[in-house]
């Protein structure tokens, strides 16, 4: 086992002792940190997606910074803009909270097209562009994105184009009652210990012993190297094939059923088999294997295309979501 995998396992036990009960939602921001894209997180208020990503930058070196999406943010609250200095007679570009290391877009979805543009263009090109003047981002950028699935009033939703940016969409769930419990315990312990030190306030007490998960940050070098070790996990040929024909199945249903062909309008672009391709090495990587396995595609697949595909009117009256055509396109692949 590599020194990188020990510092990601590490890092992936100690989050979820901060995080109670979203073991998947930790797994994946820890894949989509590996695979070098972005996260957009579907979930009630109150089910951690903000104190996963700081939990996250408090692990690792790099700066966090959260931004507030309402109906009122403008582009340049975003990616900053040049401020006029009359003592020097010139402008001077102020950086926006995009130029940080691990940026919470919170509910994406409420501000207005011109200011989802302005981060989803940073986000794929990884580059902002004010006055005429190209201004790179961190080589360590990360995006999660949140939205509300419950308060639809006011909010403008991603066009499928920018939905295409996100490497993974997942959705995540109240906790069980027994996690609701050891959540409810955690916070009161914490408030408990409100008056310790920062280095004290660092280290995650575990619920059912004493041990402590004090976890040293993990450098950037660290993540570029473990990024290199997942780019390394084999995946055979034709596990390779597997993997494409479910991203072509969303784009010809036909050749594989006529209910597929009822249920589907529009297909994964290739953002979908590259995004599956890299989640998939990054599971397996995390998993301690060198190779990929059918499960590892199967288990990212709805998190990788349900906000790349389009289902067909027929599919909607049927009362289906994207995950129930996903599955239906999984029963007709053959598993290699």
């Amino acid at each position: 086992m590599s020194n990188a995998l020990q510092n990601f396992q590490r890092l992936q036990s100690s989050l979820n002792q901060v995080i109670l009960g979203q073991e998947s939602l930790i797994e994946r921001l820890l894949i989509v940190l590996l695979a070098d894209g972005h996260l957009l997180v579907e979930g009630a208020p109150g089910l951690a997606k903000t104190r996963a990503i700081k939990a996250l930058g408090n692990k690792i070196e790099g700066d966090f910074q959260r931004i507030q999406f309402t109906p009122d943010l403008l582009p340049a609250d975003v990616t900053g803009t040049d401020i006029y200095r009359p003592q020097e007679g010139s402008f001077k570009f102020q950086a926006g909270p995009v130029f940080h290391n691990l940026v919470l877009a919170d509910e994406i979805n409420r501000a207005p097209a011109k200011v989802q543009s302005a981060l989803l263009e940073a986000m794929g090109e990884r580059q902002v562009t004010v006055g005429g003047k190209t201004y790179m981002l961190p080589d360590l950028f990360l995006v999660m994105a949140t939205q509300n699935p419950i308060e639809q009033e006011g909010t403008y939703p991603l066009p499928e184009a920018q939905l295409d940016r996100f490497l993974l969409h997942v959705f995540i769930d109240y906790p069980s009652v027994e996690n609701e419990l050891k959540i409810m315990r955690l916070v009161h312990k914490e408030a408990m210990n409100g008056n310790h030190t920062e280095k004290e306030k660092n280290t995650v007490v575990s619920n059912d012993s004493d041990e402590n998960y004090d976890v040293q940050n993990i450098l950037a070098k660290d993540i570029f190297k473990a990024r290199n070790e997942v780019l390394e996990i084999y995946m055979a040929e034709e596990i390779e094939r597997y993997l494409v024909e479910i991203i072509a199945a969303t784009r010809t249903p036909e050749r594989y059923s006529d209910e597929l062909a009822r249920l589907i309008t529009w297909g994964a672009s290739p953002r979908g088999s590259l995004a599956l391709d890299r989640c998939s090495r990054a599971r397996a990587w995390l998993r301690e294997r060198d190779f990929v396995t059918p499960e590892d595609i199967q288990e990212l697949a709805a998190d990788v295309l349900r906000h790349r595909i389009i289902e067909s009117y027929e599919a909607e009256s049927d009362g289906l979501t994207p995950d129930d055509v996903i599955n239906k396109i999984l029963a007709k692949i053959p598993v290699p």
